[in-house]
């Protein structure tokens, strides 16, 4: 078996690298940072044409989508249920939570971040257009805070991990490291992120990959 990770730094890649260690997967990193806050061309061209990262390379077979990356080793390795559970219920509960990491928090937190980075000079019309967009992110949280208030466990489904808390996570980070959270306080929100970053799994990809958000070029 020959699993390659192709991680780009401060980016969605630390979710498939943490669901690897979660899974005990042996896997390589092939590494790169970003260049003025994108990915390199040259590191683009080695994953294909579309140039997406995480791109997983398992056995020559390359995965694309953070969500469908997580969906390929929960079918392929996760024979045990320890991150996505066997029973239908609790099943699409966890998977809701999946794309919904891409769907609806990225979602409404990339255009914030693409206007602030990219928005050029014009101040006044990129603070109206932050501030229309934030509702949606404020909504966001504001439903993540009340689902883990109501958990009866550290994580987003109880006390066990699961792959949602791993693929919601770097969106809830993201959101909070570059301060499109609305302004407010989220205490059970970042709570949960510490929980979610003092897990063995979390802090070996940390190590692996060399994460680092701040990174973001």
């Amino acid at each position: 078996m020959t699993i390659t990770l192709y991680f780009l730094q401060a980016s969605r890649c630390i979710r498939t690298a943490w669901q690897l260690e979660e899974l005990d997967l042996d896997y390589e990193v092939e590494f790169s940072p970003r260049v003025n806050k994108v990915a390199p061309p040259e590191f683009k061209k080695k994953v294909g044409d579309l140039g997406k990262f995480p791109t997983l390379v398992d056995n020559g077979v390359s995965y694309f989508e953070s969500g469908n990356i997580a969906e390929y080793l929960e079918d392929k390795y996760d024979k045990k249920h320890k991150l996505l559970s066997a029973d239908e219920a609790d099943k699409y509960r966890t998977l809701r939570w999946v794309h919904a990491s891409e769907a609806t928090y990225m979602l409404h937190a990339i255009p914030v971040i693409y206007v602030t980075w990219f928005g050029g000079e014009h101040e006044e019309a990129k603070k109206s257009i932050i501030q229309g967009l934030s509702k949606n992110i404020v909504g966001d949280l504001t439903l993540l805070e009340d689902e883990l208030n109501k958990s009866k466990g550290k994580f987003l489904l109880g006390d066990q991990l699961t792959i949602a808390d791993i693929t919601v996570h770097f969106s809830v980070q993201f959101m909070l490291a570059r301060g499109i959270d609305g302004g407010k306080k989220w205490p059970r929100l970042e709570q949960w992120l510490k929980d979610c970053e003092s897990t063995e799994g979390y802090k070996k990809a940390v190590k692996k990959t060399g994460y680092d958000l701040s990174q973001s070029g």
